[in-house]
């Protein structure tokens, strides 16, 4: 009879606690932001399906640029690193739940002498043998274990953003690196195939000379073009391969002879680049998405450190077998157990519990300002790739028929002056200008697809790290 009472005490106490718990501090809710209807760079396209919606293996359709980002989703370090700590995240995020629950400890003794004893309050006995249960659960009255589980649970979807934002960044960066690899071997065979037209002017101009038909001059400068291409194509053999190094780092291996597919200019580029709303980069970029989760953090843990300067009441209870001696005390005469209330308020250092709920609520304001400022860097990072994606293929249409007149014109120089009927000038400034104009040619190819990636970037992909592509292989 007296243990019922005992446990109507406690479910009575129980309840009360959840009936009249409150959580302090504020509710978190999510800055207001100035969101246009659509982006100022958007062309009217605004009511398209955003281009972030698609997956990166539709984005990128080069078979062997895939097989590197499989490759680096697989095997890079900082990926990995933010992995590990979701599962870092995740571990506290549980360890916080057990504030929920009620503490257990246990303790024994048998010792070999007559020395130690046990005294229990209450007991004027010593007991030489015991064995001890103490339970204590805190009645979260002011929601301090609430907010604190708050704050665990926004640190872990934090955490988890973010690691979708290193993935997203990872795909691009294997991307953007695999198209200056690109660039640069299509730069290259443009300088080769240069320097061995310099190398036959250089062949004539030397016979012509020969023959009193041109001047020492002419040769020279065919000779100095001829060394120039040399250069520039010593130059490009080593930013190629220092490409290849850049790649092989974010793949997560030593660098290694990086296998092409698709040459650049047979990269399929998307007709449209719709951005879609501006209102959904709220809901899909994982910096901000991490960031508001940050501020969601620190807004519960105000109200926890508002919570620990109010009064905490904990249930304990303390239950046991002792007896002096070892061969009676699992009798039923040495049984005890005990149950009360504890409560326990700051006193001297209430004024420091006052100065760290000041400490987090500037902690929030920075929060606040951090959120804010992420929100106003999306934006510019999709207006900024969404004009670069415009006039990257503006420039790349006009560039490419400056390369088709000028290669029409060192053909008729080239002619002329193999006639006789022009002089060298004609011949060297036709191919100077077309070698140029084909290497801006193919840094604004590259510049256009690489746009393209920066803009999904920007958006904030359409991909999450639980989506499988086509193939999962990760064997390069």
């Amino acid at each position: 009879m007296r243990s019922f009472s005992i446990c109507r005490c406690i479910s009575l106490l129980v309840l009360s606690a959840v009936v009249t718990s409150c959580a302090m501090g504020p509710d978190y809710q999510r800055p207001q932001t100035d969101a246009e209807d659509r982006f100022r760079m958007a062309d009217g396209q605004s009511d398209l399906p955003s281009l972030a919606n698609l997956p990166w293996w539709e984005l990128l359709r080069d078979e062997q640029l895939q097989q590197l980002i499989r490759m680096a989703l697989a095997e890079n370090y900082d990926l990995q690193r933010a992995v590990a700590t979701i599962e870092e995240f995740r571990a506290r995020a549980l360890i916080t739940q057990t504030d929920y629950l009620p503490q257990i400890t246990a303790a024994a003794s048998a010792p070999a002498g007559r020395s130690a004893v046990f005294l229990f309050p209450g007991f004027a006995s010593p007991f030489n043998y015991y064995l001890l249960g103490n339970l204590s659960w805190e009645m979260d009255l002011w929601g301090r274990v609430r907010r604190t589980n708050e704050a665990a649970r926004a640190d872990l979807l934090s955490r988890e953003e973010n690691r979708r934002a290193v993935t997203i960044q990872l795909v691009s960066a294997v991307a953007e690196a695999y198209f200056n690899l690109l660039q640069f071997d299509l730069q290259l065979d443009i300088a080769e195939r240069t320097l061995q037209s310099w190398e036959e002017s250089v062949r004539i101009a030397q016979a012509r000379l020969r023959q009193g038909m041109t001047s020492k001059l002419d040769a020279d400068q065919f000779e100095a073009e001829r060394a120039n291409a040399a250069a520039r194509t010593a130059e490009l053999h080593r930013q190629m391969v220092q490409a290849e190094n850049h790649l092989s780092i974010l793949l997560g291996r030593k660098p290694f002879a990086v296998a092409r597919g698709r040459s650049l200019d047979q990269q399929i580029v998307p007709p449209d680049v719709p951005a879609g709303l501006p209102s959904e980069l709220l809901q899909r970029r994982p910096d901000l998405l991490a960031a508001e989760q940050q501020l969601a953090a620190v807004t519960a843990r105000i109200g926890a450190a508002k919570a620990e300067r109010f009064p905490r009441i904990t249930l304990t209870g303390l239950a046991g077998l002792a007896h002096p001696e070892l061969s009676l005390i699992f009798t039923e005469a040495s049984s005890f157990g005990v149950f009360g209330a504890g409560l326990a308020a700051p006193l001297l250092n209430a004024q420091v519990l006052g100065f760290q709920q000041e400490a987090i609520e500037a902690q929030t304001k920075q929060a606040v300002a951090q959120y804010q400022q992420a929100v106003l860097t999306a934006f510019r990072e999709v207006e900024d790739a969404l004009v670069a994606v415009q006039t990257a293929r503006v420039q790349s249409e006009s560039q490419q028929q400056q390369v088709t007149a000028l290669q029409s014109a060192l053909k008729l120089a080239d002619l002329r002056y193999r006639g006789g009927l022009a002089n060298y000038l004609d011949v060297l400034v036709a191919r100077r200008n077309l070698f140029e104009a084909e290497l801006a040619l193919t840094s604004t190819r590259r510049l256009l697809l690489a746009s393209v990636v920066q803009l999904y970037k920007a958006l904030g992909g359409g991909w999450t790290p639980d989506a499988q592509s086509p193939e999962v292989s990760t064997k390069g």
